[in-house]
């Protein structure tokens, strides 16, 4: 029987997502380092403003009520945590459009163009496969985990995009050999993110801001 073109494509993802699954586990050899998870983080002013701002949006145009507003307000400005925060609006808007991400799974692209951004926490340790497809990350609002995030990357004629803030250290680890990715320079002690690749035609791109001009 003739398949559609293209028919085989959903099933081939499937394949190469489990399969990036096995060869996760079956590399990773050192243990989660140990902290607080990403819910169990402080919520800052700026992350309740971020939650009751989608609320205030929702009342305006009638999908939640006065009273809704309100209690959902309550628990806004009382939590504590990002965890207390995370599920106040996850009736309101889709996933990818949600004011905060505590989802720390690996993310994979799989024949395809996979993004995680906006405000989102960063595990201390994230696992990312690009088989035929590329990866990109956002770290310009995200929170991180750990002063240091090691990133394992398996790259399969695929590609990892990362875009930093300013003062955000990248450097890959491969085969032995360290090549720092930024190529501004970063103030002592700040943050790094450490890729860790195994790859096969691979490549692992940073996009950094806009050089800021020196005063005359």
């Amino acid at each position: 029987m003739n398949e559609r073109p293209g028919s085989w494509l959903p099933r081939l993802q499937e394949v190469g997502e489990r399969l990036a699954e096995e060869w996760v586990t079956a590399r990773r050899s050192t243990p989660k380092q140990e902290g607080p998870q990403p819910h169990e983080l402080r919520a800052s002013d700026d992350d309740r403003e971020r939650i009751a701002q989608v609320l205030q949006d929702a009342h305006a145009d009638g999908r939640i009520t006065l009273e809704e507003l309100e209690e959902r307000l309550g628990t806004v400005y009382s939590a504590r945590t990002l965890g207390d925060l995370a599920g106040v609006t996850v009736d309101l808007l889709p996933a990818e459009q949600q004011p905060l991400n505590l989802d720390g799974r690996p993310v994979s692209a799989i024949f395809k163009q996979q993004e995680r951004g906006g405000r989102w926490v960063v595990p201390a340790e994230l696992d990312v496969t690009a088989m035929f497809g590329t990866t990109k990350l956002d770290l310009r609002d995200a929170i991180l985990q750990n002063h240091r995030i090691v990133i394992n990357a398996t790259l399969v004629f695929g590609g990892l995009e990362i875009q930093v803030p300013a003062d955000l250290e990248v450097i890959r680890v491969a085969k032995g050999k360290t090549v720092r990715l930024t190529k501004q320079p970063t103030e002592p002690g700040a943050p790094v993110v450490e890729v860790r690749t195994n790859n096969f035609a691979g490549d692992v791109k940073v996009k950094e801001p806009p050089r800021r001009k020196r005063r005359r």
